[in-house]
């Protein structure tokens, strides 16, 4: 891929819309445009200052292709640390490739995947990961992806890492010089201020390490399995909860043969709801499938909801016998995830039928570790929005409300792994007294892992197989 050339790529989604924003940035970008926009003041293009705005004509000879606005950016004052000029032309797919062609033909050529990006970094605009964050960023679906992403541009996690590595370095350096006076026995790093810098590393490493768990799920959605027996209200559930008909519902067992899965937004946290087949011993086939494909799914959710029937165990006891068996099942099964048991179709019982209800779920939840639980009608949406305010109390979003540096990248989780590991044998070899020598050589990897999140260190596969996930035109 050729660096120092210039590029052009349409910067807005492709298809048909009010306003279309063709981006061309490199060396030459204000000199192949100058000759082939008009401005309504008649003051040419080069003439311009950055950070300015003109209104004219692209003109390909005697032809006007379109009146469009013509964004100026001067190096380094851009994006990219470029030349930069961006062209808001109307957004008919025509037009943008008439253009777009145009400036091809002109000495542009098109941008590849991430391409703009990937020069603001190497231009030192952002680091690598800054870099990232702006795919996250884009790609973000609801407010606490969208805060994460954020913050990550801003430098936020850059920033921690880059001040740990300084620290570090100092240090090394040293060390380092230690080695040049081997003979004379000095000792230049004092070794109980750097094991205090050492067990302050390993603390935020692990911090950072902890919060990709959090990190992960609240970027991808936190999802949550919706069990329990045939026609229990599940998917009338599912559909309550995305205010639409997006499952099926019948009265006949077993409609549901495989999972449902769609998203939705609570208190600005993304949640995918999984709609599965019931739990229950059956002959078809088909629906067997489904059922194994039910524990699959709770072993990937984070949150699981069991469905009753409230109208059925509170007559029944055999009912509710079978009900207590199957949530020890998923408990036992799954200890550690959060279960919400959720007694549906109350709107079909009598008041002291409720009471006895409740009694009987107090029963269940202090036999299986206080799973919670909660009194609903799907049908009649009652309940519904309590139901919401309880998944989010499942979802640690302390991190978030504090401001604190969250990992959802995997990447920088892989590195943050390998560093604490290096700053582990670290302190192993403080503690045995090892030599400078030694001790560098595990300083350095930990710095090596530490330049790997930022960019400090990297190479041209890491690079590729970073930006070849970013759309073309950023």
């Amino acid at each position: 891929m050729k660096l120092n050339d210039t590029i052009v790529a349409l910067a807005t989604p492709a298809g048909a819309g009010a306003i279309s924003v063709i981006r061309v940035s490199g060396p030459e970008a204000i000199k192949i445009i100058a000759p082939l926009f008009v401005a309504k003041s008649k003051k040419p293009l080069e003439d311009q200052a950055s950070h300015t705005i003109h209104l004219g004509n692209i003109m390909n000879g005697e032809r006007t292709l379109d009146e469009v606005l013509v964004s100026v950016f001067r190096a380094p004052r851009s994006y990219t640390g470029e030349e930069t000029v961006e062209i808001s032309c109307h957004g008919s797919p025509y037009i943008q490739q008439e253009i777009i062609q145009l400036l091809i033909r002109k000495g542009c050529r098109s941008a590849e995947a991430g391409e703009f990006t990937l020069r603001a970094f190497l231009n030192g605009k952002m680091d690598l990961s800054q870099a990232e964050a702006v795919a996250d960023l884009i790609n973000s679906e609801n407010a606490a992806s969208h805060q994460m992403a954020m913050q990550q541009m801003r430098g936020g996690f850059s920033n921690e890492i880059q001040k740990l590595r300084e620290e570090l370095l100092n240090f090394a350096s040293l060390i380092e010089l230690e080695l040049d006076f081997a003979e004379e026995d000095v000792e230049f790093a004092n070794r109980d201020q750097f094991r205090e810098l050492v067990s302050k590393i390993q603390t935020v490493l692990k911090r950072l390490i902890d919060s990709f768990a959090t990190g992960n799920v609240l970027k991808n959605g936190i999802p949550v399995a919706i069990v329990g027996e045939p026609n229990v209200g599940k998917s009338t559930l599912l559909n309550a909860l995305l205010n639409e008909e997006r499952a099926i519902v019948s009265d006949i067992a077993g409609t549901t043969r495989d999972t449902i899965e769609d998203e939705m937004s609570i208190g600005g946290v993304g949640f995918r709801f999984i709609d599965t087949a019931g739990i229950r011993d059956t002959k078809d086939v088909v629906e067997s499938i489904g059922i194994k494909k039910t524990f699959e799914k709770i072993s990937q959710a984070q949150v699981v909801v069991y469905l009753v029937d409230s109208s059925q165990i509170a007559v029944n006891t055999e009912r509710l016998r079978q009900v207590r068996i199957e949530i020890e099942k998923i408990k036992n099964k799954f200890p550690l995830k959060p279960l919400l048991i959720i007694s549906n179709k109350i709107d079909r019982l009598a008041e002291e039928e409720i009471t006895k209800l409740k009694k009987e779920l107090d029963l269940i939840s202090a036999m299986n570790n206080r799973a919670q639980y909660l009194l609903l009608s799907a049908k009649s949406n009652t309940g519904v929005e309590e139901l919401k305010e309880k998944l989010l109390e499942f979802v640690n979003t302390g991190a978030l409300r504090n401001s604190d540096t969250i990992v959802t990248n995997s990447r920088h989780y892989a590195a943050l792994l390998r560093a604490l590991e290096e700053m582990n044998k670290v302190e192993e070899g403080l503690n045995h007294e090892l030599s400078g020598d030694l001790l560098a050589i595990d300083i350095r990897q930990a710095l090596y892992h530490f330049g790997e999140i930022t960019g400090q260190i990297t190479n041209d596969d890491l690079l590729g197989n970073i930006f070849a996930n970013f759309c073309i035109g950023k």
